[in-house]
């Protein structure tokens, strides 16, 4: 059945927009009265009342949590330095935000937990550091031609000879690992995401995800992932293993510290490419046997596919 009457529950002020609009229509019937006549009208339903409350919510949530000074801590000689934290971390200094914790209770109901909604609203919104925990192995062979597209732009700049450098191919969905993903960034792999994701970083103990801030610059991220590094090999214990992707992801984006950040800071007298650098080559020489290669080459373990219940091996 139409709606007939403007609805009690929507706010005052929507309310008299509507029922000055229906005015105007019934004083106005062969002019503005014609035009809004539902054959004239694209008559599918827009979305309810609720629903588009519930997004305001969630982009206000969302918002929120990207505020920068989350994800920047000052270190000893008042710099700013790039922070991340996992998403238990994250609700713990959103606990003390009267406002967000809030609207979070106006967004996901007053009995669920706030570390649940923040898990609820990030879901979607991150993507991860490193190619091979975002792509399948078509959209891995897609990157690689991306990679040398850029390898050959830096060296042509570089040098200003003008070679044959080719357009790599585009992405599809079907290239990455989650829809999230994809819709993040799309067919030329744009970042759009609010935060960047480090899967299986976290901390012993925080089982919930470890995340960053996608407004970091290239040199940022390097300087995140240096510190991640050292805190899980120093602090944690971590054994090669478990720091292969970071390791990995510091290689990954140092082509991009190197093209940007190769001049030195005044705040720090040093090369952010000359530094990060040299920190990845150390790491690189710590474990015998590792090499560059190795680092672009690593990918996460395959997941068993298991037996399900009642099954038995074929030789019992």
């Amino acid at each position: 059945m139409p709606t007939t009457k403007v609805p009690e529950h929507w706010p005052e002020e929507y309310r008299r927009v509507i029922e000055k609009r229906i005015e105007t229509i019934e004083k106005l019937p062969q002019s503005i009265g014609l035009i809004e006549r539902p054959e004239y009208k694209r008559r599918w339903a827009s979305e309810s009342w609720e629903k588009q409350e519930k997004d305001a919510l969630r982009n206000w949530l969302l918002d929120r949590s990207e505020d920068r000074g989350l994800w920047f801590s000052s270190d000893e000689s008042g710099t700013d330095r790039p922070r991340m934290m996992t998403v238990g971390r994250l609700a713990d200094r959103l606990q003390d935000d009267a406002d967000f914790v809030s609207v979070a209770r106006l967004y996901a109901g007053e009995e669920v937990e706030l570390i649940d909604a923040l898990e609820e609203i990030l879901d979607a919104e991150h993507v991860p550091f490193i190619p091979a925990l975002r792509y399948k192995d078509s959209g891995l062979r897609k990157r690689t031609q991306w990679e040398e597209t850029w390898r050959l732009q830096r060296l042509e700049d570089k040098t200003g000879e003008r070679l044959d450098i080719k357009v790599p191919p585009k992405y599809t969905s079907a290239d990455f690992v989650k829809n999230s993903y994809w819709r993040n960034r799309g067919k030329l792999d744009v970042p759009k995401e609010r935060f960047i994701s480090y899967p299986g970083a976290s901390p012993d103990g925080d089982k919930t995800l470890l995340l960053g801030w996608a407004g970091w610059d290239h040199a940022e991220q390097a300087h995140a992932l240096v510190t991640l590094i050292e805190e899980r090999t120093t602090r944690d214990g971590w054994e090669l293993e478990r720091l292969m992707p970071l390791l990995a992801g510091l290689d990954e984006v140092m082509p991009w510290v190197k093209q940007w950040y190769s001049e030195v800071d005044p705040e720090t007298g040093l090369s952010p490419a000359v530094a990060y650098e040299g920190y990845l080559q150390q790491q690189v020489e710590r474990y015998p046997g590792l090499s560059r290669d190795e680092l672009a080459k690593w990918r996460p373990p395959k997941k068993g596919r298991g037996r399900g219940p009642g099954k038995k091996k074929a030789d019992e």
